[in-house]
């Protein structure tokens, strides 16, 4: 007897941010849908203690269960829309469960939080829902894949940005930015600066005016030649945090470490001695702003 063929499942390849099409078992998205619930549950637990609310159950000994009142925390819209869909669609988060949980300490941690995200995907609903009452912001490239996110959900707050760079120039890009006074420290800066290549200086205004606690390249495009690479993002993601003026450092999340240009980038400008740990393909840095970091040498030659 022929066995009936298993359904398809949409899920991410490391070359297409979209999404292919890979045979996998209906199980697969219970389970994930399963595990995004336990998680969003696990933040919402994690935010009823940080603002002292009771938050366990009253058993007595003949079992009586009694529920907690909660009058300072509600769920938010996008949490619900959150488990909603992941429960409901067969579309997973890029990322493995792993390389999510690095983020998502560190979101519990410090919810809520200005979050940028490079990048808007099947994960985006995911990671705004994790950082409720926060900002969390996304960075997008492409205005089709844009719109389309959008148009599914239209709680997500996100821009359409320019790179000026292409793969292709990666490593002429990183042997010559030194040669620029504006790529380099004390003249390093975003908004407005056309004479660094490796600056996004074009950037929505908000970008430029909010401190970022944490940010996570995943975006653009750096798989083929023509494409954008995330040179300028690791750049300004180096910038960003070293000009941060608040207390704490800023969490800079790298994900595609695997790829040389990604690692030769993080390397450069991110620092070896601010990794803080590494999961699959993603990396987890915390940087400390400018003044504490004692991140240049004595002739100002290098961010690490």
């Amino acid at each position: 007897m022929k066995k009936p063929q298993l359904p398809y499942i949409l899920t991410r390849s490391s070359n297409n941010r979209h999404g292919t099409l890979t045979e996998k078992p209906w199980l697969v998205p219970l389970i994930i849908a399963a595990t995004f619930t336990v998680v969003l549950l696990t933040t919402t637990k994690f935010l009823f203690n940080k603002r002292s609310l009771t938050n366990h159950f009253l058993c007595s000994l003949s079992s009586a269960y009694v529920t907690p009142e909660i009058t300072e925390y509600t769920t938010t819209p996008t949490q619900l829309l959150a488990i909603l869909h992941y429960a409901t669609s067969r579309t997973v988060p890029q990322q493995s469960y792993d390389e999510i949980r690095l983020s998502f300490d560190v979101l519990q941690s410090i919810a809520p939080c200005n979050f940028l995200v490079f990048g808007l995907g099947h994960d985006s609903l995911m990671w705004a829902s994790l950082n409720p009452g926060g900002t969390t912001l996304f960075l997008e490239e492409d205005p089709k894949w844009l719109h389309k996110i959008i148009q599914r959900v239209p709680t997500l707050r996100a821009h359409l940005v320019k790179y000026p760079t292409k793969l292709s120039e990666a490593n002429k890009l990183l042997s010559t930015y030194k040669k620029e006074e504006d790529c380099m420290p004390p003249n390093a800066r975003l908004e407005g600066n056309k004479q660094c290549k490796l600056a996004l200086s074009t950037l929505p205004e908000e970008v430029y005016k909010k401190e970022w606690d944490v940010i996570m390249i995943d975006a653009p495009k750096g798989y083929f030649a023509e494409a954008p690479g995330r040179m300028g993002a690791i750049y300004t993601a180096a910038v960003m945090s070293r000009g941060r003026t608040r207390a704490g450092v800023t969490h800079v999340f790298l994900h595609d470490v695997d790829r040389k240009v990604e690692k030769a980038f993080a390397n450069e400008f991110l620092c070896k001695k601010y990794l803080v740990k590494g999961a699959g393909r993603l990396w987890h840095f915390a940087i400390p702003p400018a003044p504490a970091a004692s991140r240049f040498v004595e002739n100002n030659s290098s961010f690490c």
